[in-house]
């Protein structure tokens, strides 16, 4: 199995607003940047987005480690929240339904496909890649 590592950001210029997110992917000496956006919508909807797209990238089935700034997205399936989510039909509780779950429903399959581990790493930091991926999110937000 392929190593690859991918690390992700989502950003939004209010939050609901214009979103973007961004990732890169590392594989050996290969490196593939993506960015994208959405006119309306939310910080943990681009933080899910840049995981998927990125995820949706490969072609074949591989070892990953995700390293997001988002401890929505790495602690949902990390401490297997989204899991429970699912299996509550998308609810976080007896009163709150789990946001986002045409999005989850999307990675899910992908964490299916893959074997995919998630590392937190504090956001605006210094860490070289993570810094990347806030600047492709930025930038996505500007080509709306």
């Amino acid at each position: 199995m392929k190593k690859v590592t991918i690390y992700t950001d989502g950003a939004c210029s209010g939050n609901p607003g214009p979103g973007g997110y961004g990732a890169v992917l590392l594989f050996g000496n290969h490196r593939k940047e993506l960015f994208g956006n959405v006119q309306m919508t939310t910080n943990n909807r681009m933080e899910l987005m840049g995981a998927i797209i990125a995820l949706e990238t490969l072609k074949s089935a591989c070892e990953v480690e995700i390293f997001s700034d988002s401890r929505y997205l790495v602690d949902a399936i990390e401490q297997n929240w989204v899991t429970r989510w699912k299996a509550n039909g998308w609810r976080r509780n007896k009163r709150e339904p789990a946001l986002n779950v045409d999005l989850w429903e999307r990675l899910l399959p992908l964490l299916a496909m893959h074997k995919v581990t998630f590392r937190w790493v504090k956001g605006h930091a210094g860490n070289v890649e993570n810094e990347r991926c806030d600047a492709l999110a930025r930038v996505a937000i500007k080509n709306l």
